[in-house]
């Protein structure tokens, strides 16, 4: 295999336990997990840091699913970090269960319920805030956003402020894959036009192939090193993607797979692959003020 070559397999891997969970369930978003598997494969892999063992750890970053009905690949990427089992995964939305259809801080890694379209990035500027101007700490903010969503009004809000704050270390992750839950969104595959509208905001944003590893690690590789503004990550992809009986087909959010084997076939079949994601460079006391 080459270098890139397990990072295509976990985004494929973490299709596969969407697809698989979902099916167990009889519920969830298998397509729109699909779509962002590849971004959320070579973020956890080669740039989040993390302490799964220290959820509190003060220098962990933070990652938030602003698009929370995606909480199948949420879900899949803690298994492939080994912080929940595969028994665990298919007891998704089952009593008792704190696999939730929208992502919880039940979950001891989880900072806050998200699902309610629009309301992940303004919290994650909070985020960003307080690590940058209160906690005065070095942990990044990881916003998966999809493009539906972009529509609600508060996201621009959260753009303008993260925008004239200069919040360098807040990346918002727009999976773009064309398709919301009631058929094409506004402005489609025009990545342009979503750059267009961020950049009004002093973002700075990389458009990419969503699905193309060497492009994402390169895009958050240039997140990490801007210094003066937020990045915003546009990044192209597929609703469905790896299935060609969903693969950029309208009628088939939030919904199990009909064939889930033959989709498991088709994505290469099941895998147990195991991440070792990054622990915090550093952290410490956080170094708040008292005001007055």
């Amino acid at each position: 295999m080459t270098d890139r070559q397990p990072l295509k397999e976990l985004g494929q891997q973490l299709r596969v336990d969407a697809v698989r969970t979902a099916d167990a369930a009889g519920s969830g978003h298998p397509t729109s997990s699909m779509s962002a598997a590849d971004l959320m494969a070579v973020l956890a892999s080669e740039h989040l840091h993390y302490d799964f063992d220290s959820p509190e750890h003060s220098g962990n970053d933070h990652l938030i699913f602003s698009k929370g009905h995606a909480s199948l690949l949420l879900y899949s990427l803690y298994k492939a970090c080994g912080v929940i089992s595969d028994d665990e995964l298919l007891r998704y939305r089952r009593l008792g269960s704190p696999l939730e259809g929208h992502p919880t801080p039940r979950l001891p890694w989880v900072d806050v319920a998200t699902g309610s379209l629009g309301q992940g990035l303004p919290i994650g500027v909070g985020v960003a805030l307080a690590g940058a101007e209160l906690d005065r700490l070095p942990y990044r903010v990881w916003v998966l956003c999809g493009d539906s969503e972009l529509a609600e009004g508060s996201v621009w809000e959260a753009m303008e402020y993260a925008g004239q704050a200069g919040l360098a270390n807040l990346t918002a992750i727009l999976d773009i894959n064309r398709l919301g839950q009631r058929g094409p969104t506004r402005h489609g595959w025009d990545l342009d036009a979503y750059r267009r509208r961020v950049e009004a905001f002093g973002w700075h944003t990389v458009e990419i192939d969503g699905h193309d590893v060497d492009e994402i690690d390169s895009a958050y590789r240039r997140a990490r090193e801007a210094t003066d503004r937020p990045t915003a990550i546009i990044a192209r992809t597929v609703k469905g993607a790896g299935v060609s009986a969903v693969a950029d087909q309208e009628g088939a959010h939030g919904k199990p797979l009909t064939d889930a084997e033959e989709a498991i076939a088709e994505l290469g079949g099941r895998r147990d692959m195991r991440i070792e994601v990054a622990r915090p460079e550093s952290g410490g006391v956080r170094r708040r003020e008292r005001p007055g």
